[in-house]
């Protein structure tokens, strides 16, 4: 660590690339240099910080950056505690605390999703000193109102449900669009309604085929030729979901590291064999409605360009907070959105939770009350 009153700190991008990350960056070196900090960026993540392959963040790197797409420093996907190294998988947590000391560093900030936050805890938990910025489009980090990188991907999936609308409607179809979002349908719930969607389909409501098949067909019988269903890349239908369910309880149930990693494979393989599901559902609609069907998968699509005005003032409000609590010396928190402010949040808190959408949630009480299909049996 740094012997005097300037503080020397890392700062990092892990995860998927999210629109917001450079305004982030951005906000919270900005912030740092005026406290009188001195910064440096650890390029690929993880992985750069266990390999120590890291550039100064002065003024001039951080100019001209906010409307940048990605991050100016690469990410990867690595897991601190479970690293493949020279093909050997092993714990880099030592490397990083040698690396740390080695480059006398006050703290880190690490910018990413859950998984992020699960490496935050494990280095925070190792004597790092760590802060973690919110950073998903998929919205499913704990205790904070929304994450940089949401609100544009929102804004490119409506943008894709408005325009399939003309063609659905042109050529008598039904269209699905599969939208991002892992586990969580926060992505797919905001956009099919800002869309106007006439289904949507999410991860946290098991959909019956029968129930679209039948709002499909209902909206036939009301003189509407074509539907649109924006689908959520981890809705399910009953069936499927219920297997997913037992392979999941299966690995909770396992004990031996053996039975843990038979019953990690199985559910692996059962979320596999389930990977087409969206063309599967476009099959079964087309059978039960004489409709065409067509699908659309968005895809990586809404993760990159350039970030909207939303997502460089959230990305710049997190950033300059984080370098306020680095300034006072707090650590091993998050920093939350909540309202028109921040909060810090214990890491214990955060790293390993989702936030789900409840089942009666404001968004969906109003696609309900704006008559849109949820797939409810």
């Amino acid at each position: 660590m740094t012997t005097g009153s300037t503080k020397r700190i890392g700062i990092l991008t892990a995860g998927g690339d999210s629109p917001g990350l450079n305004a982030a960056i951005r906000g919270f070196g900005k912030a740092a240099l005026h406290y009188g900090m001195e910064l440096i960026g650890y390029r690929d993540g993880i992985r750069g910080l266990v390999e120590n392959r890291h550039v100064p963040l002065d003024g001039k790197a951080l100019s001209g950056i906010l409307t940048i797409g990605g991050t100016i420093l690469g990410t990867s996907r690595d897991k601190v505690h479970r690293m493949s190294v020279d093909g050997e998988v092993r714990d880099m947590r030592p490397q990083v605390i040698e690396n740390y000391e080695k480059e006398r560093l006050d703290g880190l900030v690490l910018l990413g999703g859950g998984g992020t936050a699960k490496n935050a805890m494990r280095l925070a938990e190792a004597g790092l000193n760590v802060i973690h910025l919110p950073k998903t489009i998929d919205n499913d980090i704990a205790h904070t109102d929304t994450s940089f990188g949401f609100a544009t991907a929102m804004e490119i999936a409506t943008d894709a449900i408005d325009r399939l609308h003309s063609t659905a409607h042109s050529h008598h179809r039904i269209i699905l669009t599969e939208i991002m979002g892992h586990r969580a349908g926060w992505l797919t719930l905001g956009a099919g309604i800002a869309g106007g969607a006439d289904i949507i389909l999410l991860p946290e409501i098991p959909y019956s085929v029968d129930s679209v098949a039948e709002t499909i067909n209902a909206r036939v019988a009301g003189g509407s030729n074509f539907s649109v269903v924006a689908v959520a890349e981890g809705a399910r239908d009953l069936g499927d979901a219920a297997d997913i369910e037992a392979a999941e309880a299966l690995v909770k149930a396992a004990k031996t590291p053996e039975a843990i990693g038979a019953a990690k494979k199985h559910l692996a393989n059962v979320v596999d064999s389930q990977r087409e599901h969206t063309f599967k559902l476009a099959r079964e609609l087309e059978a039960r409605t004489g409709l065409e069907t067509r699908v659309t998968i968005l895809g990586y699509v809404q993760r990159g360009g350039t970030p909207v005005a939303a997502d460089r003032l959230l990305g710049s409000r997190i950033g300059t907070a984080a370098a306020h609590h680095v300034a006072k010396g707090e650590f091993s928190i998050m920093v939350a959105a909540r309202g028109e402010e921040t909060a810090p949040i214990p890491l214990s808190e955060v790293a390993g939770n989702l936030k789900l959408v409840p089942p009666e949630h404001e968004w969906i009480q109003t696609a309900r009350k704006l008559g849109t299909g949820l797939g409810e049996s």
